[in-house]
């Protein structure tokens, strides 16, 4: 049934796409819907586009995980569309005809503008187009039982298809229906939460039909002396041991013991036995394999596998029962010591262990803010997902997964994603960093939702000024309401032990499918088609910029309508097909903190000269070449330079160039205070009136 759902809604998309794509006649129909459409239809089309899977999969996931701090990113991405509604919109539709550079260019007719800005929008594109190709391909992988990459490869086809096929017109009403249905199962899977509230005593299943029960994960008493442990479990023995040092005091932080020992195992066919491994039926194929062998006992059999146990530190005498993905050095993946499999695959983790006395094991159905209410308090116990990867000495990788303990009050404030507080032991300048990293994310949220090209393209497709503003009223509000709900996604998450511990993009997916695969079904759908919608604009934009304003330029001559449409389709192939690459590279990193990056580039590259434009009379063309491409170079340069990326390369966090991951708090003021020196220095060359007033003509 799932699949079905899921074909009805791609066949809905394409269905919509082909009607509407009619109406994309000539140059102003495919790139800008010839300034046709409603403002309503606009507004809601705007949170359609806007309303990423980031905000969908990603926020939801982030505050399943963090709590307070991941709804900090539902904040950040509200409060950047006053910036659009005071500042951008209205201004953006008079001085604008098909892009963003158009808006730039109208005072001072200069190419190196619409090459710089034409490029400004290809690289924040691309940003934001990575992040949805990867929530494309979480999606598939429960919903179809396919690899991530085809998810990936199916939405960069679909969108493709809509793009080059219909234009802005077939892309407007697709983000239009996203919008409304996605606000319509927000609200759904939200009333869902408030109604069934807290139970501890009848966890929800997982894995929707196949009502396998919630894997209770154990605690064993543990005698730990030095580097030895002793614990009840038949035939144990101490593989290995490792370390979690604090960064700050270079303490062991926690400790991780790699245990072998015996699980009965049951005859299969073929001279094979299965086992069950964390409440789940692994296959094992003869009598011994890469990381396990099958031992007889008085007559039974038995498996011997290897796998990771946590011990807390100071003064604990317990281990806690882990998840672990080992890829070995011949290329052999082991999930939790046994193969793995379609059978063996990872289980749920995350949920509340003990609520408030008054409540005793459940609450009942709760109000908003009851709900809260209850996450935020001090009595409430909660276990969030955490995991830490490492090499062994004898070069496997590992991933091991596991279950944090948190008050509720800690989980439900800020410090678990930005610690802003400094921690007992840390030095100083860490403090300082985090600090920093915080406010840089928050300001490039806050003023790179108005210099997305995706959203400043919708300002032209409506035939007024007066019609822009009215629809980005509509937007805010539309978008206000989802991120109000996605509060409720996420502790719900949580609350239902709906947590995947190796993404937490699959949050709201699975919060949706502990209801039933109906709702799973239709949730992961609407999700689906949310990426369409988002990669569709975004895909439009780029198509754009390279039709519009790069190739005018390079061809140095005047491109005619048709060479335009024709350039702009080619290229929605091109960038589709870029997308699906990196999607595919970036699999495994949450898909709004990817976004935030976007934001970033956005606000550097964009923002300072939309601004000068309209309020500083004494901008310069050069000065305005001269801020997006230090904005680009500076934003970008910082990305590949920070912690995160450095990981990706296989080198120590520790040691990046750059400090922090998020690098508008450097590149925004940069890109501004470039823009104001290089304009003063060529006020000789590129006299202006563009700040006269706020949209003059």
């Amino acid at each position: 049934m799932t699949v079905v759902v899921f074909l009805l809604f791609v066949a809905l998309v394409l269905a919509v796409s082909r009607y509407t794509s009619r109406r994309a006649q000539g140059v102003g129909g495919y790139f800008v819907a010839n300034s046709s459409i409603p403002w309503g239809v606009n507004g809601i089309a705007f949170a359609g586009g806007y309303l990423s899977v980031a905000s969908f999969l990603g926020i939801c996931g982030l505050i399943a995980f963090f709590g307070y701090d991941g709804f900090l990113y539902s904040i950040g991405f509200l409060a950047g569309w006053i910036v659009a509604l005071f500042v951008i919109a209205e201004p953006m539709k008079r001085r604008g005809t098909f892009t963003f550079s158009d808006a730039l260019n109208r005072t001072f007719s200069h190419p190196g503008i619409q090459l710089a800005a034409g490029l400004s929008v290809l690289v924040v594109s691309l940003f934001y187009l990575v992040p949805q190709m990867v929530g494309a391909g979480v999606l598939v992988e429960p919903l179809l039982g396919i690899p991530h990459y085809w998810g990936v490869l199916i939405v960069g086809s679909v969108v493709i298809l809509i793009v080059a096929g219909g234009g802005m017109t077939s892309t407007t009403y697709v983000q239009f229906f996203n919008g409304g249905l996605l606000l319509l199962v927000a609200a759904v899977l939200t009333g869902a939460v408030l109604l069934r509230g807290i139970d501890l005593e009848q966890l929800p299943p997982e894995e929707g039909g196949a009502g396998l029960p919630k894997y209770e994960y154990r605690v064993l008493p543990a005698q730990i002396e030095g580097h030895s442990v002793t614990v009840d479990l038949p035939g144990v023995r101490l593989v290995d041991r490792h370390a979690v040092l604090d960064r700050n005091t270079g303490e062991e932080q926690t400790v991780l013991y790699r245990l072998s020992h015996l699980v009965p195992a049951q005859a299969a066919g073929g001279g094979g036995y299965s086992a069950e491994i964390k409440g789940r039926t692994a296959r094992f194929n003869g009598r011994s394999g890469p990381g396990w062998t099958v031992e007889d006992i008085d007559g039974r059999s038995y498996v011997r596998i290897e796998d990771w146990w946590r011990w807390e530190g100071g003064t604990s005498s317990h281990l806690a029962e882990t998840q672990a993905r080992t890829l070995r050095p011949d290329g052999v993946v082991l999930m939790n010591g046994a193969p793995d499999g379609p059978e063996n695959r990872i289980r749920q983790m995350g949920g509340i262990s003990t609520l408030p006395e008054a409540y005793g094991r459940q609450t009942g159905s709760v109000g908003p803010l009851r709900l809260l209410s209850v996450f935020a308090d001090r009595d409430t116990v909660v276990a969030v997902p955490r995991n830490t990867s490492f090499t062994t000495s004898g070069g496997e990788r590992v991933t091991v997964h596991y279950e944090q303990a948190l008050a509720g009050s800690t989980f439900m404030r800020p410090g678990l994603m930005f610690p802003l507080e400094a921690r007992t032991g840390e030095p100083a300048l860490t403090t300082l960093l985090n600090r920093l990293n915080f406010i840089s994310l928050m300001l490039a949220l806050f003023l790179g939702t108005s210099a997305l090209p995706h959203i400043l393209i919708r300002y032209y497709t409506v035939p007024s000024a007066e019609a822009a503003r009215k629809s980005t009223i509509v937007a805010i509000a539309g978008i206000g309401l989802f991120y109000v709900l996605t509060m409720y996604l996420g502790v719900g998450s949580l609350a239902a032990g709906a947590l995947n511990p190796e993404t937490s993009n699959m949050s709201a997916p699975l919060l949706a499918r502990s209801f039933g695969e109906v709702l799973f079904a239709v949730t992961s759908g609407i999700a689906f088609t949310t990426v369409l919608a988002t990669v569709s604009g975004l895909i439009m934009a780029a198509s754009g910029a390279v039709a519009h304003d790069l190739m005018t330029n390079l061809v140095k001559r005047e491109v005619s309508d048709t060479a335009k449409v024709r350039a702009g389709r080619i290229v929605a192939v091109v960038v589709g097909l870029v997308g699906i690459v990196l999607g595919i590279a970036f699999r495994d990193m949450n898909v709004s903190f990817l976004v935030g990056w976007a934001f970033a580039v956005a606000a550097s590259a964009n923002l300072p000269s939309l601004l000068s434009m309209l309020f500083w009379k004494r901008t310069t063309a050069q000065g305005i070449i001269a801020s997006i491409l230090v904005g680009i170079g500076s934003s970008v340069g910082l990305i590949l330079l920070s912690p995160d990326m450095w990981v990706r390369y296989g080198f120590d966090p520790a040691t990046a160039p750059m400090p922090i991951n998020q690098p508008g708090i450097i590149s925004i003021p940069l890109s501004f205070a470039v823009l104001v020196v290089v304009s003063m220095a060529t006020q000789n060359r590129g006299r202006t009136t563009a700040g006269t007033a706020p949209g003059a003509a």
